[in-house]
């Protein structure tokens, strides 16, 4: 194996592992953990509400979602009205990266939202629209969420797919089986999954006497 073939075989080894990539690495200089707590994202919704902002719903509204769905940022910029199932109550979630598409449902509080959204935005295919109308950009939908970290005043830096990881935690913390979780996220391979149930805190209970 010649130098150049031996430096591709090690590159994508680490950019097949599931549970850690060079972003993964370098993020762990600035955060001890590559997920949100639920009571930090209601907290980045209250910020960016209270900012007051002429896109301050919109926001809130694409956090949450993000959140509920594990939504990719790509997946999420891409949202249609028409994945939304009114009468049913359901959103048609279509993943990128060859992952399994779902059918989720959506809870009162979503369609509340997204119901003021349509109100809000009327005039546009997609759901989360710019100020032409047309779809965010990632790095828009990038900037919305580091901003909603700053004006929280969380004690790190935010990114977006920190919200896909808040999901899977928060599944796993309720202690929802893997292959439910890995079908919730749309992963392929289940080993992208178990990071999630491996970090859930029911694992331990009860090993110790109250």
């Amino acid at each position: 194996m010649n130098t150049k073939t031996l430096q591709q075989s090690k590159v994508g080894k680490i950019e097949n592992s599931p549970i850690q990539s060079p972003n993964s690495r370098k993020y762990a200089a600035v955060r001890t953990r590559e997920y949100l707590l639920v009571s930090e994202i209601e907290a980045m919704r209250d910020a960016l509400k209270k900012a007051d902002g002429c896109h301050a719903h919109r926001d809130s509204t694409l956090i949450l979602l993000i959140y509920r769905h594990g939504l990719r940022v790509a997946e999420a910029a891409a949202l249609r009205w028409e994945q939304i199932d009114w009468s049913g109550g359901n959103l048609h979630v279509k993943r990128v990266k060859t992952g399994t598409p779902s059918t989720q449902p959506l809870y009162g509080d979503e369609i509340r939202a997204l119901r003021k959204l349509q109100r809000d935005y009327p005039a546009s295919p997609y759901i989360f629209q710019s100020s032409r109308r047309g779809l965010l950009a990632k790095d828009t939908i990038g900037g919305i969420i580091e901003r909603a970290g700053e004006l929280a005043l969380l004690p790190f830096p935010v990114h977006a797919h920190m919200l896909r990881h808040a999901c899977g935690y928060a599944l796993a913390a309720k202690g929802v089986d893997t292959r439910t979780i890995q079908g919730y996220l749309g992963h392929k391979n289940i080993q992208h999954t178990v990071r999630y149930t491996e970090l859930s805190p029911l694992r331990f209970k009860g090993l110790w006497d109250e």
